[in-house]
């Protein structure tokens, strides 16, 4: 335990000396410049230095994403432990806003959060906010009802079989890209297609993983969680606001990569599916991220 204290010690001083680093050149290079943060106004890296405070958006519902408990307040969930981490590492509060997925982006517009983690950078979003690379990769699967059985996205892809989906997703997506000659049942939300699942108007829903454990784990009897070759994943990625300044995105976007490496990123998303009742052992074999 002295050890592992020592070296998470460490790393935190590692992360506030390099921050510090940071800091300074961004400063040095708009004093220099004679434009940009200074003339403008602050920077999101001299923001976050100079409060003291990380803010950031969370989901109320979004388990295991975020959760915030309806008795005590408190937030969990592991973008949750993962921004403490970012936070304690930095020497900085925490400060949580509740938010939803679609209002994160204009809020990150708004300069109202400092980066918002769990977003995918769909085309759209990507016009008006910048992201980092994958905090994890999500990998789509199938929940098939009983009876219906495959290993590969080929084995699915047959007109008699119907799989649903919520419209417009990126599960839409995978289904098109994959199953071209089965039967699409689009239908408005992911609640909608597992419905038809479970009633007997789709054989399987597309969902990606870390939604389809959960969805195996809180109604057993709808099936089989497969993940069909060859795996194909979506990402889910942190949200910064476009600025010329992108020294905060630099730094966090290496905090994400060593964080990954280092499978801290791994333990706190296997850690919190016990949010929706998912234990290590649920996970598919070779299951990574």
């Amino acid at each position: 335990m002295g050890i592992v204290a020592n070296r998470t010690r460490n790393d935190e001083m590692m992360n506030r000396r390099r921050f510090a680093t940071v800091l300074g050149a961004s400063a040095a290079g708009a004093l220099v410049a004679g434009k940009g943060a200074f003339a403008q106004g602050q920077s999101s890296l001299e923001r976050v230095k100079a409060s003291g405070v990380l803010r950031i958006g969370g989901i109320a519902d979004g388990a295991p994403y975020y959760q915030k408990g309806v008795t005590d307040g408190k937030w969990r969930g592991f973008y949750i432990d993962i921004c403490q981490k970012l936070a304690d590492d930095l020497g900085l509060k925490l400060d949580i806003t509740e938010t939803t997925w679609g209002n994160s982006v204009l809020e990150l517009q708004a300069n109202k959060l400092d980066v918002f983690f769990g977003l995918n950078p769909t085309p759209e979003r990507q016009k008006v906010i910048d992201f980092s690379g994958p905090v994890f990769k999500n990998a789509f699967s199938l929940v098939t009802k009983k009876g219906v059985e495959g290993k590969t996205w080929k084995d699915f892809d047959k007109a008699e079989l119907s799989i649903a989906v919520d419209a417009g997703s990126s599960h839409d997506a995978a289904v098109t890209r994959h199953l071209p000659d089965a039967n699409v049942v689009r239908l408005k939300t992911q609640s909608d297609a597992t419905a038809a699942v479970m009633t007997g108007r789709a054989d399987a829903q597309c969902l990606v993983l870390i939604l389809a454990l959960a969805l195996v784990s809180k109604n057993p009897s709808i099936g089989t969680l497969v993940i069909p070759d060859p795996v194909d994943s979506t990402t889910s990625n942190a949200g910064y606001r476009r600025e010329d300044d992108t020294s905060w995105q630099d730094f966090v976007n290496a905090w994400i990569e060593e964080h990954r490496e280092n499978g801290f990123v791994k333990d706190a998303i296997i850690k919190n599916m016990g949010l929706v009742g998912v234990t290590e052992k649920d996970f598919p074999p070779g299951f990574s991220i």
